[in-house]
C-alpha cells in the first residue's frame, strides 16, 4: 500500500467522498495490515506512546491530487503511503485533458449548471466559423482569471465563501498563467438535439437571487477576455473578436420546458491550474453570447488515462480483495501507469469467481456505508451539543 493510482469519480460525488470510500475499503483489507502497523509505529514516535496508547490507527494515509467539482467526473489521482508526497506533481505540474459540454445563451453564478442564471443572451448569430476563430485565439499561454466560486483563498478565506455571504472581496482576483495546449471543437457543437434543459431564474424565500448577492463581487462576465500571448503577438492588429455581448430583453422562449439551447462541446488539453468553466465562459462571451457548463469529464491526467489505467469505484465495491488487490499491487509497483487495468481485472475475475459479490452483499455494504456517512455528518452537531452542556 504505497504509491499512486487513479479512480474514475462519478458525477454527483465529491472528490473527498470518493477518497474516503476507497480508503475505507482498502484499510479494511488484509493486504493493508502491514501498512497500518507501520503507520502506527510512525505515529507513536511522533505523538508519543502516552497519547497513542488508547488510539489505534485504522485508516491508511491517503490523499488525492487535483480536486474535481461534484458535477465533474473522471480521473481522480490517489496517493497512498509515501505516494501522498507525489500528489503535488499532479496538482502543480501535470497536463490534463477534459471533455466539456456547455449550453450557449446563458451565464450562471458558478459557471456551470449548479449555479443560478445571471443573464440570458442571443445565440442565433453564433456560427461554427466564429467558434473556430475563438479557438485560434485561445490556444497558447494566457492569463486566466479564476471564478469567484472556487476554493482559492484570499486573506485566509475561500473565494466562494465571500460569494455566498455577499461580502465584497478585499481586492481583485489575481489572474494566473495557464496554457491551453489543444482545443478540439466537436461536430455536434451548435446542435439542439440533446436532453440538457436550460436553467430557469430562481429566487429564495426572501425574493432574492444569488445573482443579487453577487452585486459587490465579480462574475465570469466581468473580466477582460484573455487571448493567448502567442496569438496576440502574431495578430496584434486583429480586433474582430470579441463581439459585444448581446443580452436578451424578452427571454420568454428560454423559459419553456421544451427549449434546448445550442451546445458548445470540446476537448481541451491544458496545464494544471486551468479552470475549464472560465475557458468555456470566455469562449461564449467572445462570440457575443455566454455559456455555462453542463458536463465535464477529466479523461486524462499525466499518465492516467480513463480508457486504460484507471480503476472504476465498482472494482473495489463489487469485488473482494482477492480480485482487486493483485491488480492494485501491479499498478502501485509499475510507477508509470503502464498497467491496463481493465484487462487485468478481467483476468483476476476469471481466476477468482468466488470473490465476485452478489447483489445482496453489495446492497448490504451500501446500507452500511450510508449509515457510516449519516453518523459522520451527525458528529459535529453531537460534539457541539456536548461542548454546550459542559459550558453550563
Amino acid at each position: 500500500m504505497d504509491g499512486v493510482f487513479a479512480v474514475n469519480k462519478k458525477s454527483g460525488a465529491t472528490s473527498r467522498a470518493v477518497l474516503d470510500k476507497v480508503n475505507h475499503i482498502l484499510s479494511a483489507a488484509s493486504v493493508s495490515k502491514d501498512a497500518l502497523a507501520e503507520l502506527q509505529k510512525e505515529r507513536n514516535k511522533t505523538l508519543g506512546k502516552q497519547r497513542m496508547k488508547n488510539w489505534k490507527t485504522k485508516k491508511l494515509k491517503m490523499g488525492h491530487g487535483g480536486t474535481l467539482d461534484p458535477l465533474a467526473s473522471g480521473v481522480l489521482v490517489i496517493g497512498v503511503g509515501s505516494g501522498t508526497k507525489k500528489l503535488g506533481d499532479f496538482t502543480n505540474g501535470s497536463v490534463k485533458t477534459y471533455e466539456c459540454v456547455g449550453l450557449l445563451g446563458g451565464s450562471t453564478t458558478t459557471g456551470d449548471s449548479e449555479g443560478e442564471l445571471l443573464m440570458k443572451t442571443e445565440v442565433e448569430h453564433v456560427t461554427r466559423e466564429l467558434l473556430d476563430k475563438t479557438k485560434e485565439r485561445m490556444i497558447g499561454t494566457l492569463d486566466q482569471t479564476p471564478p469567484i466560486f472556487s476554493a482559492l483563498k484570499m486573506d485566509g478565506k475561500r473565494l466562494y465563501e465571500y460569494a455566498r455571504e455577499g461580502v465584497a472581496l478585499p481586492r481583485e482576483i489575481k489572474s494566473r498563467e495557464v496554457k491551453i495546449i489543444d482545443l478540439d471543437i466537436k461536430d455536434d457543437t451548435l446542435s439542439r438535439n440533446h436532453d440538457y434543459r436550460f436553467l430557469k431564474s430562481e429566487v429564495d424565500e426572501n425574493g432574492k437571487t444569488l445573482a443579487e448577492q453577487l452585486v459587490n463581487n465579480p462574475t465570469l462576465n466581468d473580466h477582460k477576455i484573455p487571448f493567448s500571448r502567442e496569438w496576440k503577438a502574431a495578430n496584434e492588429d486583429d480586433n474582430e473578436l470579441p463581439l459585444p455581448m448581446k443580452i436578451i430583453s424578452e427571454p420568454k422562449a428560454y423559459e419553456d420546458d421544451s427549449y434546448r439551447a445550442p451546445l458548445l462541446h470540446f476537448d481541451a488539453t491544458v496545464s494544471s491550474g486551468t479552470y475549464i468553466r472560465s475557458l468555456l465562459s470566455d469562449m461564449g462571451r467572445c462570440v457575443g453570447s455566454s455559456c455555462y457548463m453542463v458536463k465535464l469529464v477529466r479523461s486524462k491526467q499525466a499518465e492516467w488515462d480513463l480508457k486504460k489505467n484507471v480503476f472504476e469505484l465498482e472494482d473495489f465495491t463489487n469485488y473482494g480483495e482477492a480480485i482487486w488487490a493483485p491488480v492494485l499491487k501491479k499498478v502501485l509497483e509499475s510507477k508509470d501507469g503502464s498497467v491496463n487495468i481493465r484487462e487485468e481485472m478481467e483476468k483476476s475475475i476469471k481466476e477468482h469467481p468466488e470473490a465476485v459479490k452478489s447483489e445482496e452483499e453489495i446492497a448490504a455494504e451500501e446500507a452500511k456505508e450510508e449509515e457510516r456517512e449519516r453518523q459522520r455528518q451527525e458528529q459535529p452537531a453531537k460534539r457541539q451539543k456536548k461542548n454546550n452542556h459542559k459550558s453550563k
